[in-house]
């Protein structure tokens, strides 16, 4: 190999080995605040969880659709209802990138600290279910704040007819 061929090889390894390296990182750091991310990294959980009244002492969670042929993950509000069912919450949702690739149901991943889970997804519609999602919200928050639950949290805060909500549910999927 002459010195041109190895300038060439090298001119087409070293963008590749940026590529990569700028997805390594991109994967372990974000999603982060509105910056979207690409693999949800994490100590894989298996097994269906059936309670995820743990996900309200988690401030967000991250979640991993597949947006066409890549990955996708981003950061969202995540509540469990006292029943232990589990929603992300999506305001002005209409058009946003990600729920656009969440088919009925998706497959996808939800972080939850440093565990990662495999998910359905799948956009919730019933308005009984979505007021249930909007008190679970509303409880949560309130929790966070330091507010003790009120009764009257739905009628001092009412759903928002632009806010959507999606139900989660593990397994081996």
């Amino acid at each position: 190999m002459d010195l041109t061929s190895k300038n060439k090889a090298l001119l087409f390894v070293l963008p590749l080995l940026l590529l990569s390296s700028a997805i390594i990182i991109w994967s372990h750091t974000c999603p982060c605040e509105r910056t979207p991310g690409f693999l949800l990294m994490g100590e894989a959980q298996s097994g269906k969880v059936e309670d995820w009244g743990f996900a309200n002492s988690v401030p967000l969670c991250q979640i991993q659709v597949l947006a066409g042929f890549r990955p996708h993950s981003i950061n969202l509000n995540c509540m469990a209802t006292p029943e232990g069912e589990l929603f992300l919450s999506c305001s002005e949702c209409d058009g946003k990138y990600w729920s656009k690739h969440v088919g009925d149901p998706e497959t996808g991943k939800l972080r939850l600290g440093r565990k990662v889970y495999s998910v359905l997804i799948e956009r919730e519609v019933d308005s009984v279910r979505l007021d249930a999602a909007w008190l679970a919200r509303l409880s949560k928050l309130n929790t966070q704040r330091g507010v003790l639950s009120s009764l009257d949290l739905v009628e001092e805060n009412p759903r928002p007819s632009d806010w959507w909500s999606f139900h989660v549910v593990s397994g081996d999927v």
